[in-house]
């Protein structure tokens, strides 16, 4: 029997895109597959949990599960951002489980108390116990960067920076500003099929003309090279694509775009799960946080540059934003369920690739990458 990580097994996904095959069935539904994944990836990279304006004052802190690791992301007293494990260092209770604000991080089992930094700073009940030092106690620290407004996490202790991860992207989304723009929107949606399915249906424009028909229009972006953990591509168009198709008024582009971010709209698939857009008025991302094969939370924000929220028309305007990612995003997430229970069948089979999804075989061969041993890469 073949085993799961034999380079036989993806030899011809690893051939050029007109030549190659899509990922094998199993890659969706394996448990192992799956476990080599979390290890592999989600535990060693950087990924992106969020934007800073969801914890914009001291105290205010919110819970994130992804990969199997439950974490507190929360903003200290000095308002520097910070992350710590979800599980309290007495008896591994979950610490928290909502958004909110607080003086200090309090567990609702025995009552272990940390401050904002970390530190233990109550634990009654254990006065008689010998050799206790509270500063041996303190929450578990993790890695946690901003860049552009954006928060990213790193749940192992070394490795590369979040700048070497990022790469050349940077580059491409610079004049968008993006660390001065603010959420309006965000949506949460539990969805019944593998992360990859989400991500790489972000990664191709194939499936607009059926999935999306009478919500986007048709587009055929261009590949654009990168350096880093992402690949993407960037589509010439007039006007906003943010908006829902008829919309009357739309919001000014943004002024500071220079070049191509001045005449189209970026489509990033950021590694591990996560997918960007930048175009002319406003920017929206997606993370998408594995939780089973076959289970994946999908999160998703949308954002405007400051000044364009306080305009006087912007309450009036905005609902034509969000009623097209609120229809194109359920939109997407109904396919991929269809495509999951289509890949469980005893009977499914790797496909092949049309031209139009050169960003799906750029992530299929991303996650092979690092999946497979040295050895084992084709």
């Amino acid at each position: 029997m073949t085993q799961p990580f034999d380079p036989a097994r993806y030899a011809k996904a690893r051939l050029p895109l007109l030549e190659a095959e899509t990922l094998p069935p199993a890659c969706y539904t394996d448990p192992a597959f799956f476990a080599r994944e979390t290890e592999r990836i989600f535990r060693v990279h950087w990924n992106l949990v969020g934007r800073a304006d969801e914890v914009p004052e001291p105290g205010d802190y919110c819970a994130i599960d992804l990969a199997g690791v439950p974490a507190i992301v929360l903003r200290d007293d000095g308002g520097e951002l910070r992350a710590f494990a979800n599980t309290c260092r007495h008896r591994g209770s979950r610490l928290v489980s909502e958004n909110g604000n607080a003086k200090a991080i309090s567990c609702p089992y025995h009552g272990w108390s940390y401050g904002l930094d970390g530190r233990l700073i109550a634990a009654a009940g254990m006065e008689k116990t010998g050799n206790f030092d509270p500063a041996d106690f303190g929450l578990i620290s993790l890695r946690i960067a901003e860049r552009s407004g954006f928060v990213f996490l790193n749940f192992s202790a070394d490795g590369p920076g979040i700048d070497d991860h990022l790469g050349n992207l940077p580059g491409y989304l610079g004049s968008h500003d993006a660390r001065g723009m603010i959420g309006v929107h965000r949506r949460v949606y539990d969805v019944a099929c593998n992360w990859k399915l989400c991500l790489e249906n972000q990664r191709e424009s194939y499936h607009v003309a059926t999935v999306h028909r009478g919500t986007l229009k048709d587009q055929l972006p261009e590949q654009l090279p990168a350096s880093g953990n992402w690949s993407g591509s960037w589509f010439r168009h007039e006007g906003s694509i943010a908006a829902r198709l008829g919309a009357g008024k739309t919001l000014p582009p943004i002024p500071t775009l220079e070049g191509r971010a001045a005449e189209g709209t970026y489509f990033i698939g950021l590694h591990p799960a996560s997918f960007l857009v930048f175009t002319v008025d406003c920017m929206w991302w997606m993370s998408f946080r594995p939780v089973a094969p076959d289970r994946t939370r999908v999160v998703t924000g949308l954002c405007f540059p400051e000044a364009v929220t306080r305009r006087p028309d912007f309450e009036a305007i905005l609902p034509d934003y969000t009623a097209r990612t609120d229809a194109s995003h359920p939109e997407d997430n109904g396919a991929a369920e269809m495509q999951q229970r289509g890949l469980a069948s005893p009977h499914a089979r790797a496909g092949r690739f049309s031209h139009r999804e050169a960003g799906v075989h750029a992530v299929d061969n991303w996650i092979l990458d690092r999946v497979l041993d040295a050895e084992e890469k084709a």
